[in-house]
């Protein structure tokens, strides 16, 4: 498995992607395009070496970027 260190902005989405949040919805609530949304899930897909969100959500659980606690940084998700 491919991994590289992922940015702060490639965090929040991917925890907006393991929240089942939509491209659309995923720029909406990081007053982002739609387009960026999609760049950062490309982005992820290719460092952390998956084919789809689901392969993203697990190899996050895999490797500790994402936990069964929401993070406190993405309250706004509420």
């Amino acid at each position: 498995m491919k991994t590289m260190r992922i940015s702060n902005r490639e965090l929040e989405v991917l925890e907006l992607i393991s929240m089942a949040f939509s491209t659309i919805e995923i720029g909406q609530k990081l007053f982002i395009s739609a387009e960026t949304a999609k760049t950062h899930r490309k982005n992820l897909l290719l460092k952390l070496g998956t084919k789809n969100s689901a392969g993203l959500v697990r190899v996050g659980f895999e490797l500790g970027y994402l936990s069964v606690s929401p993070s406190h940084r993405l309250e706004l998700a509420s």
